[in-house]
């Protein structure tokens, strides 16, 4: 056991964080810490490996051990995932105050670990985190017009940019614009058997935000704010977010908590699931004959609250549907949420470590596809699947959704 030096102890810790914790309750909150341990026993990774006791670390913090604080390992161990604070009797947001902390850190000159600063401050300068060209981020959209085209067989199909009025306003992931192309084709094939009013961006696009691992309250405010300006510029009725959950945390969550707006942010999830209901959209669930089971995204399914809607479209879309267990809220995080993704190689080790929960998990299912219906989770997911040879490849729910797509006109022909 570690002893504790009173004279080290800094009263005003506890002060300090309060005064920088971004969240919607009360950032005091925390302070009601019970010590009863229920953070500890509600995480999946608790003694996987070493410096992983949510517990510890919010009792240094009330405690003002401040340079325990700073340098604790589980500031970067943690993934975020917010499963800690599910039964919490008191509601302290272990989440919130690690990504505080971090802020803390960064705020004061330090780097993150690994690519994650590189990332943000890609973004914050290029406007997008994989610093795709305005040139050729056009260029690919123009690409995935003439190939939606030749799908439909419709020469009026197009993705349009910059068309203001438009219903919905959508976001990308720059993984889809700058190594998924297919993906835009997948997007724009649903939309286009809407009849959806949509459009996006030619100027900020990117609906990602690794500030929201970092910390970084500065440059999550401006990067938020170009969502909102490029809402009202091009006079769209709502902003619509790829399957990204960090993306779409960042802007629903975000457009309150660093910009004090409310204007309406859905998941394309969302949109395909009401379409579907209302009959816009007719799915053939014949053609997914194989297998599929559901990761869960922390931070849209736990965060965001969105756990029927993707099932609700997955069993239209496929055959055979196969839970994990635990699913939805309980579902445990892939070791790639809180950022971790871009600490390298130094954190891999844990990461994998706590990927294994995941391997376990899909592979009971029996399941030849896992749905992850966020761009981390799925790399994350690749590589646990990579690592622990699994028998199964990782897809999105619109990837389902698509490929059911039945489309009259070319059924026909």
């Amino acid at each position: 056991m570690n002893t504790i030096i009173a004279n080290k102890l800094n009263p005003g810790l506890r002060q300090e964080i309060t005064s920088k914790f971004i969240t919607t309750p009360n950032p005091a909150d925390f302070s009601n810490c019970l010590t009863c341990g229920v953070c500890s026993a509600g995480c999946p990774f608790n003694g996987l490996h070493d410096e992983m006791d949510p517990r510890k670390f919010i009792r240094k913090i009330l405690l003002g051990m401040h340079d325990e604080v700073l340098d604790s390992k589980f500031l970067w161990n943690c993934t975020m995932c917010e499963r800690c604070t599910m039964e919490c009797p008191m509601n302290v947001n272990i989440a919130g105050l690690v990504r505080t902390v971090r802020g803390m850190r960064v705020g004061e000159g330090e780097r993150a670990p690994g690519f994650l600063q590189d990332v943000v401050e890609a973004q914050l300068k290029t406007g997008n985190q994989m610093e795709v060209t305005r040139e050729d981020y056009l260029e690919t959209l123009d690409w995935m017009s003439e190939e939606l085209v030749s799908e439909v067989g419709d020469p009026n199909a197009a993705i349009v940019v910059d068309k203001e009025g438009a219903d919905y306003l959508f976001f990308w992931d720059p993984r889809e614009i700058k190594y998924y192309p297919q993906d835009i084709l997948s997007i724009a094939k649903i939309f286009w058997a809407a009849g959806a009013n949509w459009t996006c961006s030619s100027k900020w696009w990117d609906g990602t935000h690794y500030a929201l691992f970092s910390g970084d309250d500065e440059t999550s405010r401006i990067l938020v704010q170009r969502t909102m300006d490029e809402y009202i510029r091009l006079k769209a009725k709502m902003v619509v977010v790829t399957e990204c959950g960090h993306a779409m945390r960042a802007q629903r969550w975000g457009r309150k908590v660093w910009l004090g707006a409310d204007y309406p942010v859905y998941s394309i999830l969302e949109l395909i699931a009401d379409w579907i209901k209302e009959g816009r959209i007719k799915l053939d669930p014949s053609r997914n004959r194989e297998p599929v089971t559901l990761h869960d995204p922390c931070n849209l399914v736990r965060k965001e609250g969105l756990v029927e809607v993707p099932r609700y479209v997955i069993r239209h879309a496929v055959t055979e549907f196969r839970e994990m267990w635990p699913n939805g809220r309980y579902n445990y995080c892939c070791g790639g949420g809180g950022g971790a993704l871009a600490f390298g190689d130094e954190y891999r080790p844990a990461r994998m470590e706590k990927g294994r929960l995941k391997a376990e998990q899909i592979e009971r299912t029996g399941a030849k596809i896992v749905l992850s219906p966020c761009h981390n989770c799925f790399d994350a997911l690749d590589d646990i699947i990579r690592y622990y040879k699994l028998d199964v490849k990782v897809k999105h729910i619109h990837h389902m959704v698509s490929n059911a797509l039945v489309i009259p006109g070319k059924e026909q022909a």
